[in-house]
């Protein structure tokens, strides 16, 4: 009788379980970045503990403050400087200011020979048919960016009560999250080992993704835009923007957006424009990734980088922006728990051989 109390009340807590979790589903973007804001923001917290014992709601509230003095309103700020841009953009792209096949008939006669010969050996010999599906292609490309602009603009309540919800589950976290971490702790049916790995490296990763990967493409992509702009380059903040979400991408990196402009501005005829583009996209951009991205993300968190790029992909594909983070933690996760079990392994064996 006692086990079938035991299975019932086991089967109780997974139905639970699961039905809070579609509950709170809808918000699933919101707790996840309250989750990494509190652990991002845990040691500035604890320092202003520090400096007031005692005064927990303060403590958190002024690391909340300067979350958002910091973070939250410069990204506000980005974004409608990004959307008043995109719509400028596509506004002069409709009205025919924007002319991409006259620019794509201008790269075509700047074509050298040796080039034209490489493309003949590739078989794409009917340029205007290229040229015009690629035309195509950024224009289909403009209107989707459009109108996700436009969504948006139009789900902006729904995007202020999410960053509501985040703002608000942050501040408890940061006021109540040792209390909360010791409470799983006794609650979650692992050895204490077993749960101290996984903690250390759930926060590891979620760190070394924030420091290592934001933090880098937001230089990387600061620092792309301010070129594009010194250039002359037009929609200098979305190609930055571009830059930005690209480094994210190991082995794709800033290069898939700043070499085809810069092949565009060698072959027509901007030549020092297309060399300054080269060199700074090769010795400042990705420089940038080389030197800082080890100094913030250090040896702990180190996966391979096949590994980043298909969790990260496969992130973004199933969960939008928000893979970023989790596609990494759930690969650092599923790496954390086979050698965990791999090391319990090793450790037994001996002793059933010797029996």
């Amino acid at each position: 009788m006692r086990r079938l109390e035991d299975r019932t009340f086991l089967l109780l807590i997974v139905v639970i379980s699961l039905a809070f979790a579609w509950v709170t589903l809808p918000f699933y973007g919101a707790i996840l970045w309250g989750v990494v804001a509190a652990i991002m923001l845990a040691p500035v917290n604890r320092r202003l503990l520090a400096m007031a014992p005692g005064r927990a709601n303060l403590a958190a509230s002024g690391t909340l403050l300067i979350l958002v003095a910091m973070v939250i309103v410069p990204a506000l700020l980005l974004g409608m400087a990004l959307l008043q841009e995109v719509s400028s953009l596509y506004a002069n792209a409709q009205s025919g200011g924007l002319d991409l096949d006259h620019a794509f008939g201008r790269l075509q006669g700047a074509l050298p020979a040796w080039m034209t010969t490489m493309l003949d050996q590739l078989g794409l010999t009917d340029i205007d048919s290229v040229r015009t599906k690629i035309a195509a292609s950024i224009g289909s490309a403009l209107r989707l960016f459009a109108a996700q602009a436009l969504n948006l603009g139009q789900s902006a309540f729904a995007f202020l009560v999410g960053l509501s919800v985040m703002l608000y589950l942050t501040f408890f976290l940061l006021r109540d999250g040792s209390a909360l971490a010791r409470r799983i702790e006794d609650t979650v049916p692992l050895h204490a080992a077993q749960q101290e790995a996984l903690v250390a490296k759930f926060t590891t990763v979620i760190r070394a993704t924030i420091k290592g990967s934001l933090v880098v493409a937001i230089l990387q992509g600061a620092i792309g835009g301010t070129v594009f702009w010194a250039l002359g380059i037009e929609a200098a903040l979305l190609w930055g923007v571009l830059m930005a979400f690209m480094s994210l991408l190991p082995a794709i990196g800033t290069g898939i957006v700043w070499v085809p402009v810069a092949i565009y501005l060698l072959a027509t005829g901007a030549i020092w424009q297309g060399l300054v583009l080269v060199f700074c996209g090769l010795f400042v951009i990705g420089m940038v990734d080389n030197l800082l991205r080890p100094i913030l993300v250090g040896k702990d968190a180190k996966m391979p980088d096949y590994v980043v790029l298909i969790s990260t992909l496969g992130g973004i594909e199933l969960l939008g922006f928000n893979g970023v983070v989790i596609g990494p933690v759930v690969a650092a996760l599923f790496i954390a728990v086979w050698d965990i079990a791999s090391d319990a392994r090793r450790r037994t064996t001996p002793a059933v051989g010797a029996a």
